[in-house]
């Protein structure tokens, strides 16, 4: 039993230090980022509190860039932009580009259901991540590491569309060119009254564009043939 343990800590030494690596950061207090790591259905001891303080301290660090990084976009833009570089789905992504998925602490529930690849609980490591930085090195260390993450990513992506719904996309493309906005019509429903499925579709006579899209609600359906529009439109740019 001892040496089963003993070769379990080296292991969770092993994939710390690999960790770390990809951070660019080691932690003085290695007990943070275990802690970091630890999901609720794990221990009493876990990340929630930590990752309380890793979203606030992302959330600072992230509107400081955007700031400075960008003088021509409006506070409304800006506010956009971050909204979408901090939400789950993007902190998902790069909790995945780092494989957080195979460092995490879960119970033995959450581990057959697939929690490491769960994007809430992915987000949530990543923000506890944050805040053990934080609470290890201090401000600068922890600015440096989320920088290390984002920036790479805001270099990949279009910031003038980041964060926009597909709707909002063809309707500021067809405005800027004084074309007629899209008409939006259901064409079919599917299923019972709490489980329906809507088919609606999205057209634009005047480009003889016409596209459909599916979803669990009207808005959603919406989204999804606005979206198969705009990707029919010339010359987006």
């Amino acid at each position: 039993m001892k040496a089963n343990r003993d070769s379990l800590k080296t292991q969770g030494a092993l994939r710390g230090s690999e960790l770390c690596k990809k951070l660019g950061y080691v932690f003085k207090q290695p007990q943070l980022l275990q802690r970091a790591l630890t999901h609720r259905s794990y221990a009493p001891e876990h990340n929630e509190r930590i990752e309380f303080l890793g979203d606030s301290i992302l959330g600072c660090v992230i509107a400081k860039h955007l700031y400075s990084s960008y003088p021509q976009l409006s506070e409304g833009e800006l506010s956009r932009l971050r909204s979408s570089l901090v939400r789950e789905e993007t902190l998902a992504a790069l909790a995945q580009q780092l494989d957080l998925g195979s460092h995490l602490r879960l119970g033995e529930g959450e581990l057959k259901s697939g929690g490491f690849r769960r994007p809430s609980i992915l987000a949530d490591v990543l923000e506890a991540l944050f805040g053990a930085v934080f609470l290890d090195g201090g401000f600068a260390d922890a600015e440096r590491v989320v920088l290390d993450l984002y920036v790479p990513y805001l270099e990949n992506v279009d910031v003038r569309t980041l964060g926009k719904d597909a709707k909002t996309l063809l309707q500021e493309y067809l405005q800027s060119k004084r074309i007629p906005l899209p008409v939006y019509s259901v064409i079919d429903t599917q299923g019972d009254a709490h489980a329906q499925s809507f088919q609606v579709e999205c057209v634009i006579p005047s480009l003889k564009i016409s596209a459909r899209g599916t979803g669990t609600s009207r808005r959603i359906a919406e989204q999804q043939a606005a979206q198969a529009a705009y990707q029919q439109l010339p010359a987006r740019q």
